[in-house]
């Protein structure tokens, strides 16, 4: 039986390796969002004034009398870490290109974060040079939030195979998953309103969105109870399907996660939005985003994994073989 040579083995990499790069894409997606956050809550948002420089004629802060040193290390600090986000996905990318065999779904979704990576920071960009205009704000987390969904899918690609995609659930089922996505995605939406007219704009002299918080804070509440709806729903009908240990994983995780952000959320409404609290509610939100992104994959199974070494064997053997789930 054909082995793979040592240059095959280094040069190929494991399905484990490239799991934890997809991984360590994921990871970095949410961090930036939270950094993000800790950027606006911090009101540094225009400790670098300008982009792609910090200051007129220097990438880095430089000492200025109207800024202080604090906004202009996390507004710079959240700047560096883009790089470590392109960073983690530029590695994917270069993994997913080297899998045997080839794994087209893996790649293009490998290679659709990364470029998604400077758009991301282009509209970064974008916000600062229109002093934080809540719409520009909103719209950068959005598209975090999309990053961080393909991230999710990225995860799930790495833990798969590429055969035909086949329904874990019922068709019923499929659509409701697709409503409680859509739900979700509202959901987000309205929760970036509410910050959009709340007190923590990134500065103090940026303008907020003209709207009562109390009725964007409503708004937002009965989206969170819409998705736990259809959650409980989708719950109660994935007890007479067929579910794989992964969907059930996924389906527990969406969860806690929605129900510990709906208390974080509200204990945050009720004693006046502190720092710290918004922080955690960001980082739930992306949580959030990458659960249901992950539910969504685990709802369709396209088999396991190939290692390089059986790739190699079947390639040189001629034999097919079906991997079972």
């Amino acid at each position: 039986m054909p082995t793979l040579s040592l240059p095959e083995r280094i040069s190929r990499p494991s399905p484990r390796l490239v799991l934890g790069s997809a991984i360590a894409v994921l990871v970095t997606q949410c961090l930036i969002a939270v950094t993000g956050a800790t950027v606006r809550v911090t009101g540094s948002g225009l400790g670098c004034p300008t982009w792609p420089q910090c200051f007129p004629g220097s990438m880095v802060p430089v000492s200025h009398a109207d800024i202080e040193p604090l906004h202009q290390a996390v507004e710079f600090g959240n700047r560096l870490l883009t790089w470590v986000v392109a960073a983690a996905a530029l590695i994917c990318v270069l993994l997913s290109w080297r899998v045997r065999p080839v794994r087209p779904r893996l790649r293009l979704l490998a290679a659709v974060v990364l470029l998604g990576v400077p758009v991301q920071a282009v509209i970064g960009g974008m916000t600062v040079l229109l002093d934080l205009r809540w719409w520009s704000v909103s719209l950068h987390f959005m598209a975090s939030a999309v990053l961080i969904w393909l991230a999710g899918l990225l995860v799930r690609a790495a833990r798969e195979g590429d055969d035909p995609a086949y329904p874990v659930v019922p068709a019923g089922m499929r659509r409701l998953l697709v409503a409680l996505t859509v739900v979700a995605a509202a959901m987000v939406f309205a929760g970036t309103l509410v910050t959009a007219a709340g007190p923590h704009a990134g500065d103090p002299a940026t303008p907020r969105l003209p709207l009562s918080i109390p009725l964007l804070t409503q708004t937002h509440g009965l989206l969170v109870m819409a998705y736990l709806c259809l959650l409980a729903v989708f719950g109660v009908w994935l007890r007479n399907a067929s579910p794989t240990r992964g969907l059930l994983r996924a389906y527990a995780a969406s969860c806690l996660v929605v129900l510990a952000q709906g208390i974080v959320g509200s204990v945050q409404y009720a004693i006046g939005v502190p720092e710290g609290l918004v922080v955690l509610h960001v980082a739930g939100a992306t949580l959030v985003i990458a659960t249901v992104s992950l539910l969504w994959g685990e709802s369709r199974y396209r088999g396991e994994p190939v290692g390089p070494e059986r790739a190699f064997t079947e390639r040189g053997t001629g034999v097919s073989e079906t991997v079972s789930g």
